[in-house]
């Protein structure tokens, strides 16, 4: 049925979620986001994709569209036949917004804890030039927040460092 909608739905728990539009800032951080990591890691192991591949969190259930994937092992999928479902995530970006926020931090985090492939998670900001960026460790995930448009924050596990003046191009923050 998804592959034939013209709305992207989450799945999770026998429910169908609805994805809604997005703001012009919202498409824009995700389009800088996307632009930064592919000039960083072009030529590399990585692939980047954008929100209209889906996530399977197997363990939970959850299916769901993140803003931002990138994948440093080579990809895989839930069904191979339609390499639409990914499976092996080692980035996940969401960008915030007052309506998805509270889950993005709390109970989607849960879900994305649980993919093994994982190392780090951000969390971007659309009203302040603001990134939180939770890698995992050993003994548990690790909050580093950037801040302002002079920030920069480095993400080793993919060799780059995302600029935040770049990712907030053209975006109106306060």
């Amino acid at each position: 049925m998804e592959r034939t909608s013209e709305v992207r739905h989450e799945y999770f728990d026998g429910e169908l979620f609805a994805m809604v539009g997005a703001s012009e800032a919202h498409a824009l951080i995700v389009t800088n986001l996307l632009g930064e990591l592919r000039n960083q890691l072009r030529g590399g192991e990585c692939r980047i994709y954008a929100n209209d591949i889906r996530v399977q969190v197997a363990v939970t259930g959850l299916y769901t569209y993140p803003d931002v994937i990138v994948v440093c092992q080579p990809p895989e999928f839930f069904e191979k036949e339609h390499r639409n479902t990914l499976v092996n995530p080692t980035l996940i970006a969401e960008v915030l917004s007052e309506s998805t926020e509270a889950y993005d931090r709390g109970k989607k985090f849960d879900h994305y804890r649980t993919l093994e492939s994982l190392s780090d998670y951000l969390l971007v900001a659309q009203d302040e030039a603001k990134i939180e960026h939770f890698s995992r460790q050993k003994e548990g995930w690790l909050l580093t927040v950037a801040k302002g448009l002079s920030g920069v924050l480095p993400l080793p596990s993919i060799d780059c460092e995302l600029r935040l003046a770049g990712i907030y191009e053209w975006v109106e923050v306060g």
